[in-house]
């Protein structure tokens, strides 16, 4: 069964766009312990939400995790792991995080809990209850 997980990014830095116009790309530049752990955990066929940060504060589209985890080639560091990710659709609408704070279905949501998080698991719940406020 497949798992969901929403990534983080600065879309200055890296959008989705950008994952759009590459279709397919390593997700790299997690250092925090906690996010890697949940990066170690991706299997080929989840699901990613991806999340503007900065100015925009939204989810904007989904991905799907095509590679198992395997050490990041530009760290030199074992310990730091990407995983591939293919670019899926654009939502219909973006889910801004002020949606997600204002809804309670998200409380215990780790975009809500721990918000530096760039890596974050979501419940399948959480999953449909994005997906419809993006209108599909």
């Amino acid at each position: 069964m497949a798992s969901y997980w929403l990534l983080k990014t600065e879309p200055s830095t890296y959008s989705w766009d950008d994952l759009v116009t590459a279709r397919r790309a390593p997700w790299d530049g997690v250092r925090n312990a906690t996010a890697l752990s949940h990066l170690r955990r991706m299997q080929p066929g989840d699901q990613a939400l991806i999340y503007h940060t900065g100015k925009e504060k939204a989810i904007v589209g989904i991905a799907t995790v095509v590679s198992a985890p395997y050490p990041d080639p530009k760290a030199g560091d074992p310990k730091l792991v990407v995983v591939e990710l293919a670019a899926g659709r654009r939502l219909p609408a973006p889910v801004t995080l002020a949606t997600i704070k204002a809804d309670p279905r998200f409380a215990d949501f780790g975009l809500v809990r721990i918000g530096r998080l760039s890596v974050v698991p979501v419940s399948a719940e959480q999953w449909r209850a994005i997906l419809a406020l993006a209108g599909g």
